[in-house]
């Protein structure tokens, strides 16, 4: 930081100057004002002599009422950047442009001097026109006042007579009105907790004399360091500042690691709400650290904590060079991540040797293990791993072959951020961080309106109890508002269809014992019924969808579903818009999404539901098992299982690895009745070994062999 020259009241009031000074500098009050026609320069003050021709300017008078009200708040010294700066002398005034964020941070008080607000009541309105005044004071639109109002701790304002207006807290609410500045950042909040994208918002409205200094007064903001350079223009400045918060971020050979944000691969996000603890206590564990470091979000099901990882993404993703979504829900999932994740680095840097010698169509292990030696590069730091839904972690000697060892996963290097989020409390890969219900009405009021698009919500009595019964799910919020969205119901006959398949629901499925799976499912119950009366093919789609896995469902998967002597599944099944109708009003009731990456392979979308609600769709819409949907979902993906002779058979293989485990699953645990289904037993065993995995494969022979 530059040596600062303060300015000096003795106690006979002159004002004289105190040499620059680096240690021991003392308290100190420091002024921000916007710059008019007389100034006082650091040569009308030299000779630390306030002589007539300097008192005569109009800059004087800020002067001597920092000099006075520094006094009145017991502080002798004072600074101006008019006249404690040399701006003839280049050094000098880059030094302090790069230090004067630090200057007023490290200040006693600022005083905002507002030279177009007067306090003095004439008759024209007193208190209320003065506020008026205030809201549109020319200072709140220059570029250099932006760091004065953020930096210190204690800002004052005060009007041209040098009366108090109030201070940077009790003007919060109205400051944020005119400026957009979140109220958090004026009473403190860190500015690393704010993303770079939203504090370079702040600075949109403001304009600055000279146009490289909308980047420069950008400089303490962004907590970067830059030399001045008048005269490169505008643009260039912004790249160059730029260029520094990524090297401030993301490390000196952030380029040669950086990797395009690929938004497709994440989850869709809905409207976010509240959850503000937990971001910044999340930022407070991943940002800033010299080794690996990686927090664990655990929680409720539908809790929101998938939601909670992606804005935390969303406001931080300057700050790292690469971020993956990888899908820990199993194996199978976790290496097709990986190879997304290959896919990704390879389209950012064709020619990065690790990975550029790894068939990406071969052994999906080996693609792992090629990702995780490119994460674990020497300065290759700044990554940003999310394993989201890692539900099923394996636990010491828990031989199922569904449960998951991330522990494989995970690079080896002492380096990079992780988000996990789990369901599970034992998961201790990081920093566990438990994400509650929402605690607020509001918050959960926030939600339902967002969602149903409904306004004016906040008092009504049926929203608030409805609100109140869905205990602060965010999933089961969610759902209740999309079901509003697309009806006129109120919120009082809502309430009455919800308390009915309550009751209901205890009647039929006793042994859901938590209240928070009670929730959730009449909430989808309610949905359920609204969708069979507009289409039931659409509900018995989802209805069947309990015998797939809950990723990726596609049109051509269930087409061999039309042998089924079920009439709206042959409805369902009959052509591609059928199938698209049905689903899209899965969709739009928030029962199903679009997957977020659909392979390559695909001439059809792909679809999803979400884990909480593919459970219920087992345990509530197939509470007694249906063998004959067991055996069309059979038919269905063992009819898809390509030949080795097929056109890139093996992307359509990586498409159906996930609903291959889950038939295997319920051959396994004898669930189902596969007589006359040995062909479809047979297919399951060459997919197993095309696949690599030989005692799976051995295991299906056999039970087609039985037969």
């Amino acid at each position: 930081m530059a040596l600062i020259r303060l300015l000096q009241r003795k106690p006979d009031g002159a004002i004289v100057f105190r040499e620059p000074i680096s240690d021991h500098v003392p308290a100190y009050a420091i002024l921000s004002h916007t710059w008019g026609k007389e100034e006082v320069t650091l040569q009308d003050v030299e000779t630390n002599v306030a002589t007539s021709k300097t008192v005569s300017k109009a800059g004087w008078a800020k002067i001597q009422f920092c000099a006075d009200q520094a006094a009145a708040d017991g502080l002798q010294y004072f600074w101006v950047d008019t006249c404690c700066i040399d701006k003839k002398n280049a050094v000098e005034l880059g030094a302090a442009i790069n230090s004067m964020f630090r200057w007023y941070q490290n200040a006693t008080r600022c005083y905002v001097y507002l030279s177009d607000v007067s306090k003095s009541d004439n008759g024209t309105g007193g208190e209320s026109a003065w506020e008026e005044a205030f809201r549109t004071s020319r200072w709140f639109t220059r570029g250099w006042t932006l760091q004065e109002l953020i930096a210190p701790r204690l800002v004052d304002f005060f009007s041209i007579e040098g009366q108090r207006l109030g201070n940077k807290l009790s003007l919060a609410a109205a400051i944020h009105e005119v400026t957009s500045i979140p109220e958090k950042a004026l009473r403190g909040d860190v500015l690393s907790s704010f993303s770079i994208r939203e504090r370079r918002s702040w600075a949109e409205r403001r304009n600055t004399t000279i146009e490289e200094d909308g980047a420069y007064c950008l400089i303490g903001i962004c907590s970067v360091a830059m030399v001045l350079n008048y005269g490169e223009g505008r643009e260039h400045a912004f790249r160059r500042l730029e260029k520094e918060i990524h090297t401030l971020c993301k490390g000196m050979d952030f380029e040669q690691y950086t990797v395009r944000f690929n938004l497709s691969s994440f989850p869709k996000a809905a409207q976010f709400v509240a959850r503000e603890q937990e971001l910044s206590k999340m930022h407070e564990l991943l940002y800033g650290h010299s080794n690996r470091a990686a927090v664990v979000l655990h929680g409720l099901g539908g809790i929101g904590k998938t939601q909670l990882a992606i804005e935390y993404v969303r406001r931080h993703k300057e700050k790292h060079t690469a971020i993956f979504w990888l899908n820990a829900n199993n194996e199978n999932s976790l290496q097709l991540s990986f190879r997304g994740i290959a896919q990704q680095v390879l389209r950012s840097h064709p020619s990065t040797r690790v990975l550029s010698s790894v068939d990406l169509d071969g052994e999906l292990d080996r693609v792992a293990d090629a990702v995780k030696v490119w994460l674990d590069l020497q300065g290759n730091a700044r990554w940003l791993l999310i394993y989201d839904n890692y539900d099923n972690p394996r636990i010491s000697n828990n031989s199922d072959h569904l449960t998951v060892d991330i522990r494989q996963y995970l690079p080896e290097s002492d380096q990079g951020s992780i988000i996990i989020t789990t369901r599970s409390a034992s998961v201790a890969e990081g920093r566990r961080l438990y994400v509650q219900k929402l605690i607020r009405l509001e918050d959960g009021l926030k939600i339902l309106a967002n969602t149903s698009r409904r306004e004016g919500i906040i008092n009504d009595p049926s929203a608030r109890e409805l609100v109140s019964k869905l205990d602060g799910l965010p999933l089961a919020l969610s759902t209740a508002g999309a079901y509003l969205e697309h009806v006129t119901d109120s919120f009082t006959e809502y309430l009455r269809l919800y308390e009915a398949s309550w009751l209901e629901l205890q009647t039929t499925s006793p042994t859901l014992s938590s209240y928070e799976d009670r929730s959730l499912y009449t909430t989808w119950q309610v949905t359920f019924d609204r969708i069979r009366q507009q289409n039931a093919a659409s509900a018995q789609l989802l209805t069947l969808w309990a015998y797939f896995d809950k990723q990726d469902v596609w049109f051509e998967l269930l087409q061999n579903a039309r042998s089924m002597d079920d009439k709206w599944i042959q409805k369902l099944t009959e052509n591609k818009l059928s199938f698209n109708k049905a689903v899209r009003l899965l969709c739009e009731y928030g029962l199903a999404h679009l997957e977020p990456f659909t392979s390559q392979a695909s001439r059809s979308t792909g679809y999803g539901v979400h884990s909480c609600v593919h459970s219920w769709t087992m345990s509530v819409l197939n509470r007694e098992w249906d063998d004959g949907l067991a055996r069309v979902a059979l038919t269905c993906v063992a009819s898809k299982v390509p030949s080795r002779d097929a056109d890139k058979w093996w992307l359509l293989q990586q498409r159906l690895i996930q609903h291959v485990a889950r038939h295997r699953q319920f051959i396994t645990n004898g669930n189902m009745n596969v007589d006359g289904l040995e062909w479809a037993l047979h297919n399951l065993g060459d997919f197993c070994a095309d696949q690599g995995r030989l005692a799976e494969a051995e295991a299906m022979y056999d039970r087609a062999l039985q037969g």
